[in-house]
C-alpha cells in the first residue's frame, strides 16, 4: 500500500521490520518490494541486488524498471505458480497493452473476464482487445452484451452510459458499418451527453449513405449552432452538390441572411469566385475588416495567393484604398458618408506590407510598414511585421532586432516574448534568447533547465539547431538528446491511463491516445531533432573533432607571420573570453545542482532516481557516431517512410558503413518517392559509382545490385544519366546545384564547366529565392561563416563554392557572391562587408583556430 501511494520511505521500514524477522529474512515478495522501493528511491544497485535474491525465491517483475519485456517475462512465469492469480493476470494485460503485444492482452483480458465477469473492467478490457486487433464484430458483440447489463432509463443521461454508446458507434463506424452506425445513433441519441458528436456523426452517415437532403438538413443545423467551422460548409456543399458558381454562391447567401455577421460565410465564398462577383464579394470584405481593424487579416486571406487573378484584383483594391485614403480619407473618391478614421490608413499599410513581402518585393513592403509605424510607433503587430519582412528577406539580425523591440512594448506578452526568442535562435543569440525566455520561466532556476522540465519543444528545436549551426556540436546533440528523452516520457505516462480509462470510461480518447502512442515519433519535433543528430553525428564521423593544441600547431604552419601574430592576438582575447565563460558556466552549474539537492531534499522520493546527465563534451566525441546516428533513424523509418529524407539519411549512414544492400534499399525507396529529388540524384551517382569501383564484391551481391540499378538508370551510364538529369531540370537552381556538382565528382576537369551550370542566375529560374539558415565552410585554415537556406536557395550554391564540392574556386565564389548581392541587397549571405554588430552575431566554429576569419577578409 505504502509503494503503490508512493510513500517509499515508509514502505521500507516495514520490508525491514519483515526481513528482521528470522523466520521471513528471505521471504521473496518482501525482498523484491525491498528492491522496488530502492530503485524508486534511485538506488539500482543495491535494488537490483534485492530484486534477484526475491526472483529466486518468489517471482516478481523488472516493471518498475521500465523493462516491460523481461516483466512480462516474469509475470508470465509467476502464472506457472498460480494460474488464477487477479493482480498477476492485471498487471500482465497492463504490460501487454504498453509493449502492445495485442494477442497476449487478448488472451490475459479474457482470463480475467472468467475469473471476475462481474466487473465492468473486465468486459471493456475484452473488448478493447479485439477492436485494436480490428476483430470488430467480437468487440461489438461483446461491447453490446455488456450493455445490455447496464441499468439505465431511456431517457436518463449517465456520462459512462454515454461514453460507451459512443465507443460502440465509433467501432461501427471503423468496421464501415454505416447504416447500423445511424440506426445506433438515432436510437440511443437521447441518452447521450455530446449532443455536438451526435449530429455530426448523424451527417457524416448520411452523406456516406448517399442521403444527401438529410445530411444537407443536419449541416445547416450545425451550422447554426457554430457558423465559424469550415468543414461544415464543405459537408453541406458536398450534400447540395452545387453545379455551378452561382449556385455555390447561393448556399453561402441564404446561410448568411439567417447570420449577417458570420465571418466565414463572407470569407469561403472568396475560393470559388471569379470575375466582377469575385472583385464585389473581395471589395466588401476587405474594406469591412479595414474598417474594424482587423490584424489577421492577411493570415485569413493568404491561400488566395496561390490563384494570380485573385492577387491581381486584390493588388488593385488595396492600392486604390491606401491612395484615396490618403487624400480624401475615403476607400474610394465616390464613397459618401463620413470619413473613414485615421487607423483605416494603418490597417491598410499594415496589410500592403504583408502582401508586397509575400510578392518578395522587400523594398516595397519597408516603406509601407515604416510609413505605418511613423504614424502609430505603440503598436506591436507593425514591430512584428517588419521583423517577418527582414527574415523573408534573409537579414536574420535585424529580423531579431525589430522582434525585441516589438517584445519590448508589451514584456507581459508571452506569444511575443517566444518569437523574439526563436528570431534570437535563429540569429545565433542563444544566451539572449535564454535570458528572454527566463522572463516567464521558474524563478532561481536557469531558463534552459525550466524549459526542459516543461518539455518545450519548439525552443530546444530551435536551440539545437542554433548550436549546430554555431558549431556546437555536443550542445545540440544535448537538445535532440533531451527532445528524445521528452518521447521516451511521453510513451511511459500511457501506463497510468491503461487502468483510469477503464474505470472512468473514457474509451474513446483511450483508444486515440493508444493510436496517437503507436505513432508518436512521427511527430515534427521528433523528426527535427532526429535529423539534427544525424547530420551531427554523419559530420563527426566525416571529420571528428581533434584535440585544440593539435589543430592550432597544424594550421600556424600554414599562415605567414603577420597573419599568425593577429591570430594569436585573437586567441589570446578568445581564451580571456572562454576563461570567463567557462567561471560563469561553473558558477551556473554549482547553482543547478544546488537547486537539484533542494528539490531532491523536498522529494527524496522521486520515482526513477536521477537520470545520467547528458554531457555535450562527451557527445560529441563518441566512439562510433553511426550507431548513434541509427538510434535516431530507426523510428523515422518505422513511421516516417513516406518522406523522403528519411530515406536519404538513411543512404548516407550506410554509404559511410559500406552496406550496400542497405544503400539499395534506401535509394529504391526514395526513388519510388520522388525520382527527380537533387539529393536523390547525388545519392544515385554516388552508389553507382561505388559500386562500380569496388571490384572485391560478392558475386550474388553485385548480381542484385547491378540489376535493381538497371531499373533505375536503364541502359545509360551514370555521365549520361547526369546529362539528361542536368537537361531535364534546367529551370531548378537546387537541380542543376546537385548535377553540376556530381558532373565535377564524375570527372575533375569540367570544373570550369560545372561552375558554370550552378551558378546561373537567369530570371527563367523557378527557385532564384534566398531564405535563411546557416552553413559552416571551411577553406584551407579559414572558416567561412555564412547565412544560407537548407533548399532551394541562391545561398546554398555559395556554400557549395565554398566546401569545395567544386575544388578550389574562390575568385568564383566571390563573384557569384556580388551577383547575388545585387539581386538580394538585404541578404547579409552576400553583403560585401561585415558591421560590427553582424559580427557578434556571426556564427563561429568552435574547433578550429581560424574561428573569426570572416568570408571577406579572403
Amino acid at each position: 500500500k505504502c509503494y503503490e501511494q508512493k510513500q517509499y520511505k515508509n514502505s521500507l521500514k516495514f520490508c525491514k521490520m519483515i526481513l528482521s524477522n528470522p523466520k521471513f529474512s528471505e521471504h521473496g515478495e518482501t525482498l523484491a518490494m525491498k528492491g522496488l522501493t530502492l530503485n524508486c528511491l534511485g538506488k539500482k544497485e543495491e535494488a537490483y541486488e534485492y530484486v534477484r535474491k526475491g526472483l529466486r525465491n518468489d517471482l516478481k517483475s523488472h516493471r518498475s524498471d521500465k523493462k516491460y519485456d523481461e516483466a512480462i517475462k516474469c509475470y508470465r512465469n509467476a502464472l506457472k505458480l498460480d494460474k488464477e492469480n487477479l493482480q498477476i493476470l492485471r498487471d500482465l494485460s497492463l504490460l501487454q497493452i504498453q509493449m502492445r503485444d495485442l494477442e497476449g492482452y487478448r488472451e490475459t483480458r479474457y482470463q480475467l473476464l472468467q475469473l471476475r465477469p462481474t466487473q465492468r473492467a473486465s468486459w471493456i478490457g475484452y473488448a478493447i482487445a479485439y477492436h485494436l486487433l480490428k476483430d470488430y464484430d467480437m468487440a461489438l458483440r461483446l461491447l453490446e452484451e455488456f450493455r445490455k447489463t447496464q441499468q439505465v432509463p431511456p431517457n436518463k443521461m449517465d456520462y459512462e452510459y454515454s461514453e460507451l454508446l459512443l465507443y460502440q458507434n465509433e467501432v461501427m463506424r471503423e468496421a464501415q458499418l454505416f447504416q447500423e452506425s445511424l440506426e445506433h445513433i438515432e436510437t440511443y441519441e437521447k441518452q447521450i451527453c455530446d449532443q455536438l458528436t451526435v449530429e455530426e456523426i448523424k451527417g457524416e452517415m448520411l452523406l456516406k449513405l448517399g442521403k444527401l437532403e438529410e445530411a444537407a438538413a443536419v449541416y445547416r443545423f450545425l451550422i447554426d449552432r457554430n457558423t465559424e467551422k469550415w468543414s461544415y460548409y464543405a459537408a453541406l456543399e458536398k450534400a447540395l452538390q452545387p453545379c455551378t458558381m452561382e449556385k455555390r454562391l447561393q448556399i453561402y447567401e441564404e446561410v448568411g441572411s439567417r447570420h449577417p455577421k458570420a465571418l466565414s460565410l463572407k470569407r469561403l465564398p472568396l475560393n470559388f469566385l471569379t470575375g466582377e462577383t469575385l472583385r464585389d464579394k473581395l471589395d466588401r470584405f476587405l474594406r469591412t475588416n479595414f474598417s474594424k481593424g482587423c490584424p489577421p487579416l492577411f493570415t485569413t486571406l493568404k491561400s488566395l495567393y496561390k490563384n494570380p487573378e485573385k492577387v491581381s484584383v486584390m493588388h488593385e483594391l488595396i492600392l486604390g484604398y491606401e491612395a484615396s485614403l490618403r487624400t480624401c480619407g475615403l476607400f474610394t473618391p465616390n464613397d459618401g458618408g463620413e470619413k473613414e478614421p485615421p487607423t483605416t490608413l494603418l490597417w491598410v499599410q499594415y496589410f500592403l506590407a504583408q502582401h508586397f513581402d509575400k510578392l518578395d518585393k522587400k523594398d516595397v513592403a519597408l516603406e509601407y510598414i515604416d510609413s505605418a509605424i511613423e504614424s502609430t510607433p505603440t503598436l506591436i503587430e507593425l514591430y512584428y511585421v517588419k521583423a517577418k519582412i527582414y527574415k523573408h528577406a534573409g537579414n536574420l539580425q535585424q529580423a531579431a532586432r525589430w522582434m525585441e523591440e516589438a517584445q519590448s512594448l508589451d514584456t507581459a506578452d508571452r506569444f511575443i516574448n517566444s518569437k523574439c526568442a526563436k528570431y534570437m535562435l535563429r540569429a545565433g543569440m542563444v544566451k539572449e534568447a535564454e535570458e528572454m525566455c527566463s522572463k516567464f520561466t521558474r524563478e532561481g532556476t536557469s531558463a534552459m533547465e525550466n524549459l526542459n522540465e516543461m518539455q518545450c519543444m519548439w525552443f530546444q528545436s530551435e536551440c539545437a539547431d542554433a548550436y549546430r549551426k554555431l558549431g556546437k556540436f555536443g550542445d545540440s546533440l544535448k537538445k535532440c538528446h533531451e527532445i528524445e528523452r521528452h518521447f521516451v516520457e511521453i510513451t511511459d505516462d500511457q501506463f497510468d491511463f491503461h487502468t483510469y480509462c477503464m474505470r472512468k470510461m473514457t474509451l474513446r480518447a483511450y483508444v486515440a491516445l493508444l493510436k496517437l502512442e503507436d505513432v508518436l515519433r512521427k511527430h515534427s519535433f521528433y523528426f527535427r531533432a532526429a535529423r539534427c543528430a544525424i547530420e551531427i553525428y554523419l559530420k563527426l564521423h566525416d571529420s571528428p573533432l581533434t584535440s585544440e593544441s593539435t589543430e592550432q600547431e597544424v594550421n600556424a604552419e600554414n599562415l605567414s607571420a603577420k597573419e599568425l601574430k593577429k591570430v594569436l592576438s585573437k586567441r589570446r582575447r578568445a581564451q580571456k573570453k572562454a576563461k570567463l565563460e567557462e567561471e560563469r558556466r561553473h558558477a551556473e552549474k554549482e547553482r543547478q545542482q544546488k537547486n537539484q539537492k533542494k528539490r531532491r531534499d523536498e522529494d527524496e522520493e522521486e520515482v526513477g532516481g536521477p537520470k545520467e546527465e547528458l554531457l555535450p563534451e562527451k557527445l560529441e566525441k563518441v566512439e562510433n557516431p553511426l550507431e548513434e546516428a541509427i538510434k535516431f533513424l530507426t523510428p523515422l523509418k518505422n513511421l516516417v517512410s513516406d518522406c523522403i529524407d528519411t530515406h536519404l539519411l538513411a543512404f548516407e549512414i550506410y554509404f559511410r558503413k559500406g552496406k550496400f544492400l542497405l544503400m539499395l534499399q534506401s535509394v529504391k525507396r526514395a526513388f519510388a518517392l520522388q525520382a527527380d529529388h537533387p539529393w536523390l540524384h547525388e545519392c544515385l551517382i554516388r552508389f553507382s559509382k561505388v559500386v562500380s569501383d569496388h571490384s572485391n564484391l560478392n558475386e550474388v551481391v553485385c548480381k542484385v545490385l547491378c540489376l535493381e540499378m538497371r531499373k533505375i538508370f536503364g541502359s545509360k551510364n551514370y555521365e549520361t544519366f547526369n546529362n539528361d538529369f542536368l537537361k531535364n531540370k534546367s529551370n531548378s537552381i537546387e537541380h542543376l546545384l546537385s548535377g553540376a556538382k556530381m558532373m565535377y565528382f564524375l570527372d575533375n576537369s569540367r570544373q570550369e564547366k560545372a561552375i558554370a551550370i550552378a551558378t546561373q542566375l537567369d530570371e527563367r529560374l523557378e527557385d532564384r529565392n534566398v531564405e535563411v539558415a546557416w552553413v559552416f565552410v571551411s577553406y584551407e585554415c579559414m572558416i567561412v561563416s555564412l547565412q544560407a537556406l537548407l533548399g532551394d536557395t541562391c545561398t546554398k550554391v555559395l556554400e557549395a563554392l565554398l566546401d569545395r564540392s567544386f575544388g578550389s574556386c574562390i575568385p568564383q565564389a566571390e563573384g557569384y557572391r556580388k551577383a547575388c548581392h545585387r539581386l538580394f541587397p538585404l541578404a547579409t549571405a552576400f553583403t560585401p562587408a561585415v558591421s560590427e554588430d553582424d559580427k557578434a552575431f556571426a556564427p563561429r566554429n568552435h574547433n578550429s583556430i581560424g574561428r573569426d576569419l570572416l568570408t571577406n577578409e579572403m
